[in-house]
């Protein structure tokens, strides 16, 4: 117990010397606010939110990013501190945040944003303010107290001569002026801070005075009266004034882009005028350009000639007429006679008609033709005239869009396969326009609608396409299509006759129709409702649905309709089948007639003669009167046959062939009671029947 009692008290000296704390937050404030100006003083609070059990004995160490970038750290017993910020800058823009870690403990704190407006007014600075042209001066613009990357500008006369990119608050520039006479010079910058940049005012303006040169080019030009196209024109060009420069001048005489000649000290040159412009004599004194320009303006003694089709459509093959002609003609320099004209073209040959015209025939691809007109020297090309000459069409091909049904409105669609658009297209049914349509686009359709009542009209429609002003067109071949004449005359033959129907017999049910085929016919037989028996197709106009084997329960009403692809369903008449018995069994019947009489005559025997013996055997010698018996054939509830049996056997087996043949139900015996049906009650059946005699 001795050891960890030791360790205990040990472990309790230690644990009450390090306090427990915990790093609750970090806030970071921005004072007195988060936008201000210029020269204003700032101050960043980084404060620790720290719970603890007694005295920290750890420092805490503050850290400042600016934009995500380390700016100032320091330790500090206290729970906040500060970061100044004196006389801000544009550069102090950004986002801010401060980080506070504790004995392995860190947390950041939220980011604050600072914006600082307004930048310090730049300051020009010129190393001379007199020089002469051609000479060189430094100019230095600064931007005070300001920090950043920044870009430079210097303007001359409110006109920016250079920019200077500098990672400094100052930058310099070389400025050259050229031609005498008083300059302002000024500068401003702006300071580029990601993710934008702002510019300062303009700084202070310092005046240069340019002394020029004592010389300059001399330019002289004759005629100096107005020129005509053609004119041929005197150009000198030589330096004024003090030129004593060792080597001489090296001057240039250009007229616009050409060049007209060169020279030391003079030039002249002698050129034909052909366009307005500017003439320039120049040369260099140093780093210094002299130059001398005059412009010329020059008349036109005829226009740049026109090119023109004479056929508004141009069709492959046709012959087409180019004319060349020049609007506008000087009539007291030029006549029409001076003036000439060319056709230029890589096509078909060409035939000149004189006066600018000439006969081609058209190509069958497009082509650019140009021409020229030339005189006095002066030639001047047209534009080019593009000809894409339309291609004819060919014979159209005619078809329906659909099927064609005989009495209903069908579609016809008319095609041609070549042929440049538009293109109309006329209807015609046995040669007589019906109506015109015309196809403009190329996924357009030509589209009619007709209507036929009979099958052969289809072959009288026919149509025309064409898309020449003359209205020459092609003809198509006679409209051939399939027409589906609708059914009608729907009719239900039984094979057999319907009142010769036996059972076992195999009935066939013929559903015929008029009309065009395929047509899809369907048997139904009357149940209370309509049961549908068969339905098929056939490629014909009639179709037979067979009954293998009927029976009593096929009795009933039958019907069939039938449609085809004009979707128009016919319905037949209802036809009444009635299966009769079979032979073998109208045959048993009979014999079952026949067997029960005989058995019935016989019981009659029998019984006749028991009487006669036993009247015999009697004391009395009378004669005995045997009771009278009938054979009674039933139908249901109908008695339809009565036969004495006491009649002889031929008469009963009559009797029961009879009830066979008639399909009688049932054959009764009944006791007539000594009454014969013929005769009365009250009379004697026995009357004349000779009497017994003991």
């Amino acid at each position: 117990m001795g050891p960890l009692l030791l360790l205990f008290s040990c472990w309790t000296l230690v644990g009450a010397q390090t306090p427990l704390f915990k790093l609750r937050s970090v806030t970071l404030t921005i004072e007195p606010a988060t936008d201000l100006l210029r020269d204003a003083n700032a101050t960043l609070w980084c404060r620790a939110g720290v719970s603890s059990s007694g005295t920290l004995t750890h420092v805490p160490v503050y850290t400042f990013y600016k934009d995500g970038t380390k700016v100032f750290t320091k330790k500090s017993a206290s729970s906040e501190l500060a970061y100044p910020l004196l006389h801000v800058r544009y550069s102090n823009t950004g986002k801010y945040k401060c980080r506070v870690e504790i004995d392995g403990q860190g947390e950041n704190s939220d980011t604050s944003k600072l914006t600082v407006t307004g930048v310090s007014v730049p300051l020009l600075q010129l190393s001379r303010s007199t020089l002469s042209e051609g000479e060189e001066l430094t100019a230095s613009c600064s931007a005070p107290d300001e920090t950043g990357a920044f870009f430079f500008y210097f303007y001359v006369d409110g006109r920016e001569m250079q920019d200077q990119p500098a990672r400094s608050n100052r930058a310099d520039a070389q400025l050259r002026f050229n031609g005498g006479g008083v300059r302002q010079v000024h500068c401003d910058y702006t300071v580029m801070l990601a993710p934008g940049s702002t510019k300062s005012n303009k700084s202070n303006t310092v005046t240069v005075s340019v002394r020029e040169l004592s010389f300059r080019p001399l330019l002289e030009i004759r005629p100096v009266a107005e020129v005509f196209e053609g004119d041929q024109l005197s150009v000198s060009c030589r330096p004024e004034g003090n030129s004593n420069i060792p080597g001489g001048l090296l001057l240039l005489l250009t007229h616009g882009t050409q060049l007209l000649g060169s020279g030391v000290d003079h030039v002249n040159s002698s050129i034909t005028a052909k366009e307005s412009g500017e003439i320039e004599c120049s040369f260099e004194v140093g780093n210094v350009p002299k130059k001398a320009t005059k412009n010329i303006s020059v008349i036109e003694l005829f226009s740049v000639p026109r090119l023109s089709v004479s056929l508004a459509e141009v069709f492959a093959g046709d012959r087409m007429v180019l004319t060349c002609s020049s609007a506008v003609l000087v009539a007291r320099r030029l006549t029409s006679e001076d003036i000439s004209y060319a056709l230029d073209s890589k096509g078909p040959p060409t035939t000149e008609l004189g006066a600018g015209r000439f006969s081609v025939r058209a190509p069958p691809h497009p082509l650019s033709y140009t021409c020229t007109a030339t005189a006095r020297g002066i030639t001047k090309h047209s534009q080019a005239l593009l000809v894409r000459p339309k291609v004819s069409v060919v014979r159209p091909s005619i078809t329906v869009v659909e099927q064609v049904i005989l009495g209903r409105p069908f579609q016809i669609r008319c095609l041609s396969e070549g042929g440049s658009l538009p293109i109309n297209y006329t209807l015609f049914r046995k040669y007589e326009p019906l109506n015109v349509t015309t196809v403009s686009t190329p996924y357009q359709q030509a589209l009619f609608t007709a209507t036929i009542q009979e099958s052969d009209d289809i072959k009288l429609y026919m149509c025309e396409a064409a898309n020449k002003p003359n209205n020459e067109g092609e003809l198509s071949p006679r409209l051939n299509a399939s027409v589906i004449v609708p059914l009608s005359n729907a009719t239900l033959t039984a094979l057999p006759a319907p009142w010769d129907v036996s059972e076992g017999d195999a009935l066939i049910l013929i559903c015929g129709v008029t009309g065009t085929p395929p047509v899809t016919f369907k048997w139904y037989r009357k149940d209370g409702g309509a049961q549908l028996l068969f339905a098929g197709t056939a490629n014909g106009r009639s179709m037979a649905h067979r009954i293998h084997a009927v029976s009593r329960d096929h009795s009933g009403s039958y019907y069939c309709e039938a449609v085809n692809h004009a979707r128009n369903p016919v319905r037949s008449q209802t036809v009444l089948i009635e299966v009769r018995l079979a032979l073998w069994k109208k045959g048993m019947i009979a014999a079952s007639c026949l067997l029960v009489l005989c058995v019935a005559a016989l019981l009659c025997v029998l019984h006749f003669k028991s009487r006669r013996v036993t009247e015999d055997r009697t004391t009395s010698s009378m004669w005995s009167v045997r009771p009278a018996t009938a054979v009674v054939l039933k139908k249901g509830t109908d008695t339809v046959y009565t036969e004495l049996q006491n009649a002889p056997p031929s008469v009963v087996a009559d009797a029961a062939a009879a009830a066979a043949d008639h399909e009688y139900g049932s054959l009764q015996y009944a006791d007539l009671k000594n009454t014969h049906p013929l005769l009365g009650p009250d009379e004697d059946y026995n009357h004349g029947l000779p009497v017994p005699v003991d």
